[in-house]
């Protein structure tokens, strides 16, 4: 009797928490505040086709989403900023995934906006709502409980170098570079980039890569903690191959196991401490006597 409503108790808090931590990932940030509207933005974006963004979900848990505007360098349509908000979701809603590598059609990664969409869209209240619909969206997608990486190859500019931002890491392939151009557009990042750098390289570093608007080599994006890695090949099917055997090394093991890493650290990032110590005491429950965690203490019973 003890051990089933132990079992029923255990359930209990796994699904409350589960359904906590999804509703805490997918609540938009200006959901009913700011002036945001999103329904009237989305009307817009539909305005400016091109691109797309596909997604391909392998059976070893690792998801591979592809930025495919090759003409215009992957910059983001507006058709794409949607697409990419309906990915987010089909990854939240992913339940094997472990990984995400990100990266860019024909050998480069993003340069940011399409031009056509932000001179359409140029007056403020617009400008705003875009900038609160890609916040949201690449908030998102950093919340995702997978490990992601942003392949670089080629350009990440603009938009494209904020994007880099929300994934865990970045690996750069020779040659590459990540550069925040926004000031030579007379703008500041807009869909979280600059919060997200500070909290990668520190302010000092933020301030002088935004202000300066440099182009961040391989070597000096090592140096900053901004990359981890420098991958041997600039081929894109290549450096593909090379960013899965990296992130292989985070994402081996069960998938639960995987996700409640991810979500504790992402708990630790953003929360106060004592918020963020409730809720990993939560995802703890949720691993504590599952399967993972008996089939490693019959392997090892003893401590060595």
């Amino acid at each position: 009797f003890f051990a089933e409503m132990a079992a029923s108790l255990w359930k209990k808090l796994f699904q409350t928490t589960k359904e906590r931590i999804l509703q805490q990932r997918r609540t938009s940030l200006y959901v009913g505040a700011h002036g945001y509207e999103e329904e009237l933005i989305k009307k817009k974006l539909q305005q400016f086709p091109g691109g797309s963004i596909n997604l391909s979900k392998e059976d070893n848990g690792i998801g591979i989403l592809i930025l495919n505007n090759p003409k215009l360098m992957n910059a983001f349509t507006g058709t794409m900023m949607l697409e990419l908000q309906e990915r987010v979701t089909e990854l939240e809603n992913w339940k094997d995934g472990k990984g995400l590598i990100i990266y860019g059609a024909g050998n480069t990664f993003c340069s940011g906006s399409d031009l056509n969409a932000v001179k359409a869209i140029s007056n403020s209240q617009d400008g705003m709502n875009m900038c609160m619909f890609m916040q949201s969206t690449l908030t998102r997608l950093m919340r995702l409980p997978l490990i992601s990486i942003a392949l670089v190859q080629g350009k990440a500019i603009g938009g494209g170098a904020e994007l880099t931002t929300a994934c865990d890491f970045r690996l750069m392939t020779p040659g590459s570079e990540i550069r925040f151009v926004h000031k030579h557009m007379g703008l500041v990042p807009g869909w979280g980039g600059a919060a997200r750098l500070v909290r990668i390289v520190g302010s000092g570093a933020a301030l002088r890569l935004l202000s300066g608007a440099a182009r961040v080599d391989p070597q000096t994006a090592l140096c900053l903690g901004l990359s981890e890695e420098t991958l041997s090949s600039s081929d894109g099917t290549r450096a593909l191959e090379e960013a899965r055997v990296w992130l292989n090394q985070y994402t081996e093991g069960p998938a639960s196991v995987i996700r409640a890493v991810k979500k504790v650290v992402t708990a630790g990032r953003e929360l106060p401490l004592e918020d963020a110590l409730r809720t990993e005491k939560d995802i703890f429950g949720t691993v504590w006597g599952g399967p993972a965690n008996l089939q490693a203490l019959v392997r090892r019973p003893k401590h060595n």
